[in-house]
């Protein structure tokens, strides 16, 4: 993207201040796992949490390792998610955790491949794995798919309630952001479509 995307305007609020009130209407807690180099957030609920990843660069089980931790232990389960999905459908979530059942994980299987940022995961089961996963290196989420019960919920099962998989829509480009804002019927304020522009100059030279 060239910016950093939790603090990208979205209308009238800021990217993850928008995920997170989003989220706020299904879920009870609510963690903001940063990176582990700094990372500057914008202003957020007084009773949202913030933890940091203990190493950078180590994909996202080591963001869901801290996000799981933090939360308080009467969890059961929780919506694990990135921060740049403004377009987030909170009947989505509530779908994924009413199709976690008995196991420990439900993750979307959409377009050929898993969704591990759009998933419920039990903290109790999950956390232990994840752990031996980082110590041994082994940072692809689905070698934790394959070691815990996992349901690997199908496009079919969730069109219902978000028909276009909004939800699934993650903006890892410039051209990404500007298509959400303009489905939302938003607009990028002119400074930040400078910046993006700047950007797209200097990585194409």
């Amino acid at each position: 993207m060239g910016l950093d995307k939790a603090t990208l305007p979205f209308g009238p609020e800021l990217m993850l201040t928008r995920v997170v009130r989003l989220l706020g209407e299904v879920v009870d807690s609510i963690v903001v796992v940063a990176a582990a180099g700094g990372q500057e957030l914008p202003p957020l609920p007084p009773d949202v949490r913030v933890v940091r990843d203990q190493r950078e660069s180590r994909g996202p089980l080591e963001g869901l390792y801290a996000g799981l931790s933090a939360l308080p232990p009467e969890i059961d389960a929780a919506y694990a998610t990135s921060c740049d999905v403004p377009l987030l459908v909170p009947a989505f979530v509530s779908r994924m955790f009413d199709l976690l059942e008995a196991n420990a994980i439900a993750v979307p299987y959409c377009d050929d491949y898993p969704h591990p940022l759009a998933a419920v995961y039990r903290p109790a089961t999950v956390l232990p794995v994840v752990d031996s996963l980082l110590k041994a290196d082994r940072l692809r989420p689905v070698f934790l798919f394959e070691m815990v019960p996992t349901r690997m919920v199908k496009r079919e099962e969730l069109v219902d309630v978000d028909p276009e998989l909004s939800t699934l829509e993650n903006l890892n480009h410039p051209v990404d952001y500007l298509a959400a804002l303009a489905s939302a019927g938003f607009s990028a304020p002119p400074d930040v479509v400078a910046q993006i522009a700047a950007h797209e100059s200097r990585r194409t030279k």
